[in-house]
């Protein structure tokens, strides 16, 4: 393979990286503004002190998703007051030096005001201090007591005061008002235990819906891709989110192309389905560009990187997952309405219950009776677990948004090709061409197989399965000759036998297949891949593949049907018999058929007219609009980059059962929504109603409110599962994680 004029080091392995340690790697020593130092070191711990925490843009929540997506990570955990990093990780090798590289490319937060959606740092501080005050206030005069509450209550009050005249009556001003209420009438113990109380509610109130977000960042953010990259004359292994526009990465058989550029060296064929769509690897040479994702098959190639950062598939992804917990959904936006029109009622409540009884420590305890928590957050923190529930089975959701569209729909539209079929090949038909070499179909596809089993693309796959399902033995033959992307040649009993492209065995071998074009023509109309074959004397024969039902297409759409789904539709660009044909055997309610691109939004729209709520289920470049008409757009994991990224769902991986898994959570989780709503409004309506019958003190009326708010979030934290799945049972994802 071609190299660099100053060549890697002869005799380097390029598996075995070079650590690209810079000033960041060294222990104790002053760094870049966001750089770090090693404090303490155990083996698989790291103790760091980053001296820029807590400024703005360096939030713990940004370090510790920034170091989260590393496979070797076991915990991070970040502290804005000591200003340090803790990593616990797995010890294997060059494991520490993954952890400090990815440490000391960290990037601050652009736009630190800008994450709504992210849950605030729980502090603990203001527990320690209210605990401290309750149990000094025995040991202290009675005007040092009231001097401490005061003091300890400040901020709960003044919290209360600024509601009140930036947003208007919310419950911090119930709250301001409950403890101030006791700490004017000298109820010393009650404000101060009153006030630990709320502050140990929203306090766990905080964790709960950090928890929520990190665990779910965790499960979607993916693990930077590595790089082997040319520097300094040497060839060392980075993260692809750290090389540089410009630079030339190498990159061999099986590894994913971490940016995208142009190819400047090699010859290598690449299946590109993973962005483009495309089921058929293609050949890339240079000066060809390449796009990040595509995986090489075969080759090698040497790629001059043109996008990197935030161009490349991870950064898309990460913010793909920002929107997503930024987005709020309509059933959202209704809790928190109803969460600020209960704020007035339990204001109205305390003045009319004052108006009665003349009754203080009553109003005090009917200003604590709080539906707000409960219903503001309890909603989001239901859907964050039913997203990270729906990604440990491979389904990334874009927001709560899409878990209630998705659980309102009622009319799931399908694209044939590689959603209800799968993207590998198998085949169909083997046509002998030649009858004077009087060989057998049999014979022929034994033939092609021993020869075909020497290259590793989806077709030669397909060549050798279909050979080995039918018992066929091994042709010897002699050394195989491979053109990258065209074909290959070997001699078989006396004679060369040339295998591949139609283009291949024409333009460069010079062997006409113009005799046979009516039958290569029904072949390619039917849908099909032609593999051809040939040798000195002319045609050989045909071999013909085609992709295949998918082995869970039956059962997803029966449990599509028994989850309320009351239309299933099919789309495709085939020819009509063929899709109906396909149609009846999957038992669909409707067909459309030779479907050109542009028609398929027009479609999905018509049903909408009709009053369908329609999921659109796609995976290629023409399906975007398609996606975006939908009412909720699910792009299969192979699909086109257009196609990931207008959809409201994407597929993790690759099974149509997880459209039906999809489903199944936006609706358990609608439900878990509704039943949480309807005991927050219950018991706090119960309670409200001991506070104001004098049954509560406030003390008893805010812990059995916080008790409350904190059961509900835990439920919704605790998420729903799938029918049948185990609760101790770790899923697939988590468990590669």
């Amino acid at each position: 393979m071609p190299r660099p004029s100053c060549n890697t080091r002869p005799g380097r392995n390029p598996k075995q990286p070079t650590e690209d340690r810079g000033p960041a790697m060294t222990s104790r020593t002053p760094l870049r503004p966001y750089g770090y130092q090693i404090v303490h070191e155990l083996p698989g711990r790291l103790r760091l002190r980053i001296p820029a925490l807590g400024t703005p843009g360096v939030t713990p929540e940004d370090l510790e998703d920034w170091m989260d997506p590393l496979s070797v990570v076991v915990s991070v955990r970040a502290n804005r007051g000591a200003r340090t990093l803790i990593l616990r990780y797995r010890d294997t090798p060059g494991a520490r030096a993954v952890l400090l590289r990815r440490l000391g490319a960290f990037v601050p937060n652009e736009d630190p005001d800008g994450s709504a959606g992210e849950a605030r740092e729980a502090e603990i501080a203001p527990l320690v201090t209210t605990a401290l005050t309750i149990a000094l206030l025995p040991l202290l005069s009675r005007p040092l007591q009231v001097a401490v509450t005061m003091a300890n209550v400040a901020s709960t009050l003044a919290s209360g005061i600024e509601t009140l005249i930036t947003k208007g009556v919310k419950v911090e001003v119930l709250d301001a008002l409950a403890v101030g209420l006791s700490a004017a009438r000298g109820e010393l113990y009650t404000a101060n235990i009153t006030d630990f109380l709320l502050s140990l509610g929203n306090y766990l109130e905080r964790r709960t819906e950090h928890q929520s977000d990190r665990m779910l960042r965790k499960l979607l953010r993916p693990e930077p891709a590595m790089a082997w990259v040319e520097r300094d004359c040497e060839l060392i292994q980075i993260p692809g989110d750290q090389v540089n526009a410009g630079e030339i990465i190498q990159v061999g058989p099986g590894e994913a192309i971490p940016v995208d550029g142009r190819v400047v060296g090699g010859s290598a064929l690449v299946n590109q389905s993973a962005v483009t769509g495309e089921d058929v690897p293609v050949r890339k040479e240079a000066p060809r560009r390449v796009i990040s994702g595509a995986v090489l098959i075969e080759g090698r190639l040497r790629i001059e990187a043109t996008q990197v950062g935030d161009e490349t598939t991870s950064a898309r992804i990460s913010r793909f997952i920002k929107e997503s917990l930024a987005k709020r959904s309509d059933t959202q936006r209704e809790a928190d309405r109803l969460a600020d029109q209960r704020v007035y009622l339990t204001l109205g409540t305390g003045a009319l219950v004052y108006g009665l009884t003349r009754n203080l420590t009553r109003l005090q305890s009917v200003f604590l009776v709080d539906y707000s928590c409960a219903l503001k957050l309890g909603t989001p923190v239901a859907f964050k677990a039913g997203m990270s529930r729906a990604a440990e089975h491979g389904v990334l959701m874009k927001g709560g948004e899409a878990i209630e569209h998705l659980a309102a729909v009622d009319t799931v539209v399908f694209d044939k090709t590689g959603t209800l079929t799968y993207s590998e090949l198998e085949v169909t038909d083997v046509v002998v061409l030649n009858s004077h070499a009087q060989r057998t179909e049999s014979a022929l596809l034994a033939l092609v197989a021993s020869v075909e089993e020497h290259a590793s693309h989806p077709v030669a796959n397909a060549v050798v399965e279909a050979a080995r399902s039918r018992d066929l033995q091994h042709i010897s033959h002699g050394e195989v000759d491979y053109l990258v992307a065209h074909g290959l040649s070997a001699e078989v009993e006396g004679e060369q036998i040339l295998v591949g492209s139609r283009h291949y065995l024409e333009e460069h071998q010079g062997i006409s297949f113009a005799p046979h074009v009516k039958r290569i023509t029904r072949l390619e109309d039917e849908g099909k891949l032609v593999l051809f074959i040939g040798n000195a004397r002319g045609p050989v024969g045909l071999i013909a593949l085609r992709d295949t039902l998918r082995d869970d297409t039956h059962e997803t759409l029966r449990r599509l049907r028994a989850q309320g789904i009351k239309r299933l539709i099919m789309i495709t660009g085939d020819r009509r018999h063929k899709a109906e044909a396909l149609a009846r055997e999957l038992g669909l309610d409707a067909c459309h058929a030779e479907v050109p691109p542009e028609e398929k939004a027009g479609l999905i729209s018509h049903l909408q007219a009709d009053g369908s709520r329609v999921a659109f289920v796609g995976d290629g470049v023409n399906d975007g609009p398609a996606l975006v008409a939908a009412n909720v757009g699910i792009a299969m994991p192979r699909g086109a980059d257009i196609a990931r990224a207008t959809a409201d769902i994407l597929l993790l991986d690759d099974r149509l059962s997880a459209v039906a898994d999809a489903r199944e959570l936006a609706t358990k989780t609608m439900h878990l929504i509704q039943n949480n709503f309807r005991a927050a409004i219950g018991i706090n309506t119960g309670i409200l109603a001991g506070a104001m019958g004098g049954a509560l003190s406030p003390v008893a009326s805010a812990l059995l409110h916080n008790g409350t708010t904190i059961g509900i979030l835990l439920n919704a934290l605790k998420g729903v599962r799938l029918e049948g799945e185990s609760t101790a049972a770790a899923s697939p994802r988590l468990a590669r994680k």
